[in-house]
């Protein structure tokens, strides 16, 4: 399985990070930007896929951190 860092929309206001298979927040944010910011940069380190939520959950940007091929295959 794909490790994988989520931006969420916390109900009680704001945006966490949280991470694929985790329930605690690894962060809290008053701002997407911020919480985006901040997630990118422990996606890179872990090299995992970094997920971007809207605020009503659906997924708005997935970005990977992985082990993408380079250049790409086709």
């Amino acid at each position: 399985m794909t490790k994988s860092t989520h931006v969420v929309s916390n109900p009680d206001g704001g945006w966490d990070i949280k991470q694929s298979g985790g329930q605690r927040s690894s962060g809290h944010f008053d701002t997407k930007k911020e919480a985006v910011d901040r997630a990118r940069a422990i996606s890179q380190n872990q090299q995992s896929e970094l997920v971007i939520h809207n605020k009503d959950g659906k997924i708005a940007i997935k970005d990977s951190h992985g082990n993408d091929p380079y250049p790409p295959k086709g």
